[in-house]
């Protein structure tokens, strides 16, 4: 699949609006002489992009890319989609920033919407401007709710954010990586989290055998409460789905059975939802797997591509007051919110949930089959439109090939789609389109990842 080739100056005007009309004529050379002055704290590298228009996005040379990222994920609906588009625009004419002390419309009719669509105790809504800060709310009222309590519990790999109150409970602070990241640096700041071990169930610590195991994870996140800590723990959080782990999925009694050791310690469970919110192909995993956590998060493609995140505590929590202790100036945009709303109600009317559940298992069953001339794939891990494919030397020692899957990803891209890569774990291929991918785009995504496995693995 050959991206299709152009010039930077022979694209459509980016618009009518002079800045924007001298922006689109900026060169890559001027452009990249300006990167000279930008920092950048993480993430991998992609192309300089321009412009985009459902699952495609274009860089400034006019190559053309499937985009399997949704832009970390966030673009539900895709790129520019007409409709977020029109809303945002014609807010924008109305109301934009509001303080968050002042009510909006939007922000009541969003709060209302997310309680219908929650689980039934989690009807109380406490709006953000993105993922990491909406973990430290859940935080916040974890602690607000258990008195005398300091240290978290995160799972092994688990990724939760980079603020301060996040960074610690994320699988950057520790050695994962095989040698400590940047987060290293923070660590007089950061807040201690304890870790009990994740249900990585193709590579199990315990080597027990997925389906037939006793859930020794579980069990140790039990002694953990029981014998690891000093004090009562202030919650547990868990994404039901490990996304910048390596897709790992949690199997149903593993959160059954977390559920379960959570009310016998009276620890509030928190489900950092921020990745699996609709992907999954239900509005949650708390409905995916029928296991309803004390406080959820959720954020990425909420705002349809814009900056909101939200959490929902349930019924018999105590909440935020008005002490100034969850103030933020941008928390109560009416443009998030009514993207939201307008995402919502699309995801909704067009059946879109039911359609992330069918790709998810269009793009299973291509990956399998790609598996019976490729055995470097390892494992396939998919759950709606959360896919992550694992590339090992041979299915026997499963050693990781990091390199090759770098490398998958870069002749990927020259043929024009772009994938993720897991966080430390550089042999797991994310692929992550926009909900709105057709069948002939999914088949095109296949075959250029079928193309690129051949130019690196049988070379």
């Amino acid at each position: 699949m050959a991206p299709e080739q152009g010039g930077h100056g022979e694209r459509d005007p980016v618009g009518s609006d002079p800045l924007l009309e001298s922006l689109a004529s900026l060169s890559a050379d001027e452009l990249a002489s300006y990167a000279a002055h930008l920092m950048i704290g993480g993430g991998t590298p992609g192309p300089l992009l321009v412009k985009g228009q459902g699952v495609w996005v274009e860089d400034i040379d006019g190559n053309r890319y499937l985009d399997c990222t949704s832009q970390s994920w966030a673009l539900y609906l895709g790129h520019c989609h007409p409709e977020i588009v029109r809303v945002l625009q014609q807010q924008a004419e109305r109301l934009g920033h509001v303080h968050q002390a002042f009510q909006s419309v939007p922000r009541l009719a969003l709060a209302k919407r997310l309680a219908d669509i929650l689980p039934g105790p989690l009807n109380r809504i406490s709006f953000t401007v993105g993922g990491g800060p909406a973990i430290e709310a859940a935080m916040k009222i974890a602690l607000r709710n258990r008195p005398g309590a300091r240290r978290f519990i995160s799972l092994y790999d688990s990724y939760h954010g980079t603020t301060l109150g996040t960074m610690g409970a994320s699988w950057q602070s520790t050695f994962a990586a095989g040698r400590f990241l940047g987060a290293s640096v923070y660590l007089p700041l950061l807040h201690d989290t304890v870790r009990a071990p994740n249900p990585y169930c193709y590579r199990c610590p315990f080597d027990e055998q997925a389906g037939k195991c006793r859930l020794t994870c579980a069990r140790v996140l039990r002694l953990t409460l029981e014998r690891g800590m000093s004090g009562p723990a202030a919650g547990v959080i868990v994404e039901p789905l490990q996304a910048s782990a390596g897709q790992i999925i949690c199997p149903r009694e593993y959160l059954e059975e977390v559920r379960a050791i959570c009310d016998e310690f009276e620890v509030p469970l928190i489900f950092d939802e921020i990745q699996t919110f609709a992907r999954i192909g239900r509005w949650t995993a708390a409905e995916h797997y029928g296991v309803v956590p004390d406080i959820i998060v959720l954020g990425k493609g909420l705002g349809g591509g814009l900056p909101i995140a939200a959490i929902a505590i349930r019924d018999g929590l105590e909440g935020f007051s008005p002490e100034v202790e969850e103030l933020h100036t941008f928390a109560n945009s009416c443009l998030s919110q009514v993207t939201a709303l307008k995402l919502l109600e699309v995801i909704e009317r067009d059946r879109l949930l039911d359609r992330v559940r069918q790709m998810g298992e269009f793009f299973r069953a291509g990956l399998e089959e790609l598996r019976s001339d490729f055995p470097e794939i390892g494992d396939i891990r998919a759950v709606g439109l959360h896919v992550g494919v694992e590339f090992v030397a041979d299915p026997v020692s499963k050693r990781p090939l990091n390199h090759e899957t770098v490398q998958i990803r870069k002749e990927a891209m020259k043929r024009g789609a772009l994938f993720g890569l897991a966080g430390f774990r550089r042999n797991v291929l994310k692929i992550k389109p926009p909900f709105i991918i057709s069948d002939g785009e999914a088949r095109a995504v296949l075959q250029c990842l079928r193309e690129s496995m051949t130019a690196v693995l049988r070379s």
